[in-house]
């Protein structure tokens, strides 16, 4: 077919693959609401991954990969380490900007938790991002914005459980916008730290 694209990178393909996860879930996901997504054949989509399982764990595999590229990329474009720490929770969930795409991406979490191998993936971005969120908590108690002697690690901790909490309340009660939700909750757990 003349009006398909040609050499259609795989990183293309995983961000459809985002997409259309966000619309339907993991469970709907096909090969071929992928393909369609780019413009490709299915079978294009079968000889790159092999299966749905392939490209979903090829898409398991580009999330760690992309979040280790945060550590480079977690401080550009904000003025103190707690700004690029806030920015850093409402990028890490802007696929999720209604409660059904949540609900779509909790799906894929729950495939996470219960299949060793996609579990290994997704704890690596777990800690991946613990340590961005914990780089950026030691800039900030070394620049003055923490007060002395806060507990990076622990406050760490705190932070990573606030986000994953404030998705689902945000997802639950549909109250304002899940940004807004993610700052209010950091800025309430940061609070008792800044002098």
């Amino acid at each position: 077919m003349a009006g398909r694209p040609r050499g259609v990178d795989d990183s293309v393909i995983l961000r459809a693959a985002v997409e259309v996860i966000g619309r339907v879930g993991p469970a709907k996901l096909t090969l071929a609401a992928v393909a369609d997504e780019v413009g490709l054949v299915p079978g294009t989509i079968v000889q790159r991954f092999g299966s749905k399982r392939g490209l979903l764990l090829a898409l398991a595999e580009r999330s760690v990969q992309d979040v280790e590229t945060l550590h480079t990329r977690a401080r550009d474009g904000h003025e103190t380490a707690l700004a690029a720490l806030r920015a850093f929770a409402t990028r890490s969930m802007s696929d999720m900007d209604t409660p059904e795409r949540f609900a779509n991406h909790l799906a894929f979490l729950c495939v996470d938790l219960t299949d060793p191998e996609f579990h290994e993936h997704a704890l690596a971005v777990h800690e991946a991002n613990g340590r961005v969120i914990e780089m950026l908590l030691d800039e900030a108690a070394s620049g003055g914005e923490l007060r002395l002697g806060t507990d990076t690690r622990a406050l760490t901790g705190s932070i990573q459980a606030v986000i994953a909490g404030a998705g689902l309340t945000w997802a639950l009660d549909r109250r304002g916008t899940l940004p807004e939700r993610l700052d209010r909750e950091i800025g309430a757990v940061l609070s008792p730290h800044i002098p």
